[in-house]
């Protein structure tokens, strides 16, 4: 039995994008969709008997028509090649009123044939074509739910986290122990487990955060435990699996060394229950990508702009998000031409940002002969030398400055 497992599309995302002119659509729409269509490619070629969403198809709670539309002829591809579709319900598709329907609720409603739908707690027996598989289902909990309790009230909102943490890790028990030990036994949760490294996603959530324990759910009746909500990918433990599948596209900067994809898991069902995986791959991306220039000018810089341009030259930034950081003292602000440096930008897919750092400057003091008769010439070449100014860029203000001298003189 292989199952697919990805999460976190975020179909929605369109910063550090602009408009495509054939279809109107924001370029970076266009992104999330191409990653999608990737894991689409996979579950229709590589005999996949199972794709298993672990939550967080839109960025927002009421996603358009147009993203709706783009989401759900995706998954209509997969499950009408008989590959069932397992749909869990994350803290994006969650509406802020619990009688207000999922984001991903309307498969439900059209009973779309081959597409399971998760947005509450529960076992649910899927039938695959290699036989059926149980999941373990944990959607993102709302906490308005908890806060409505009358054993919650008056607590503080960490009390109330615990509260969570502890109500979701008994029912998660509770659910193993009823397992069928006979059948292929998998956990998907849209959570923060304590162990995870966090990712972007952090500001990008709604609500406070509740943290599950790892041992919470690798549970010796698992055979996988199949992970979304942190965007990262990562393996938390091995016995049994524990992953963080990962996001597909990168948001923002605070991923841009992040690898993204999803993974593939190969089950034998015949073997004993939390020894059944026999293959894990995490199958990397084509995402986009992002990238920082860091850039540091020195003083006596004699063209800071062309130290600007090769240090961006020396980067691969052709069709990625690319913003540039400059730290330089503040003699050389003036001399930075923005122009030439977007310009070396142009191979950019997006240019996020050109900063600059200005290092502040000490006063330069000339010492106690500065105050001993010294002619204005003078002062001005030893201020001049303690600046660090190129000999050839000091010659020029030296005659600048003698012409501004000559004036009052002529007049």
């Amino acid at each position: 039995m292989r199952i697919l497992h990805f999460s976190d599309v975020h179909i929605g995302v369109e910063n550090y994008g602009r408009t495509d002119p054939e279809t109107g659509l924001s370029t970076r729409l266009m992104d999330f969709l191409a990653t999608l269509d990737e894991v689409v490619e996979c579950a229709l070629n590589e005999n996949v008997d199972l794709a298993l969403f672990c939550g967080d198809a839109y960025k927002s709670r009421d996603p358009s028509q147009t993203h709706q539309r783009e989401f759900a002829k995706r998954i209509a591809r997969i499950s009408s090649a008989g590959v069932p579709v397992f749909l869990l319900m994350g803290n994006h598709d969650m509406p802020h009123i619990t009688s207000r329907a999922t984001a991903l609720e309307i498969f439900r409603t059209l009973a779309v044939p081959n597409v399971y739908t998760a947005d509450r707690s529960a076992t649910q027996v899927v039938e695959t074509n290699d036989g059926p598989v149980q999941i373990v289902a944990l959607p993102w909990i709302r906490r308005s739910g908890f806060l409505a309790r009358e054993d919650t009230r008056g607590l503080t909102p960490e009390e109330i986290n615990e509260a969570i943490q502890r109500s979701l890790a008994d029912n998660i028990r509770l659910q193993a122990t009823e397992l069928d030990p006979g059948l292929p036994a998998v956990f998907a949760g849209h959570v923060s487990v304590s162990e995870a490294t966090t990712g972007s996603e952090q500001s990008m959530m709604l609500g406070t955060d509740h943290v599950l324990l790892k041992s919470d759910v690798a549970l010796p009746q698992f055979d996988y435990v199949a992970l979304g909500h942190v965007h990262r990918h990562q393996i938390l433990g091995r016995d049994p699996y524990v992953i963080y599948s990962g996001s597909l596209q990168r948001v923002d900067f605070g991923e841009e060394d992040d690898d993204k994809g999803f993974c593939l898991i190969d089950l034998d069902p015949k073997l004993p229950a939390g020894r059944r995986v026999t293959g894990f791959d995490f199958r990397e991306i084509d995402a986009r990508r992002f990238l920082t220039v860091n850039v540091e000018l020195r003083r006596g810089d004699a063209d800071p702009t062309a130290s600007v341009v090769q240090a961006i030259k020396m980067n691969h930034i052709e069709g990625a998000i690319v913003r540039v950081l400059i730290r330089l003292p503040a003699e050389l602000d003036a001399y930075l031409r923005q122009e030439e440096i977007r310009q070396a930008l142009e191979g950019a897919h997006f240019v996020a940002a050109i900063s600059r750092e200005v290092a502040e400057q000490p006063r330069n003091r000339l010492g106690h002969r500065s105050s001993d008769g010294l002619e204005p010439r003078e002062a001005l070449r030893l201020y001049l030398d303690s600046r660090g100014v190129p000999g050839d860029r000091a010659e020029v203000l030296m005659r600048h400055a003698a012409e501004l001298m000559q004036e009052p003189e002529t007049s």
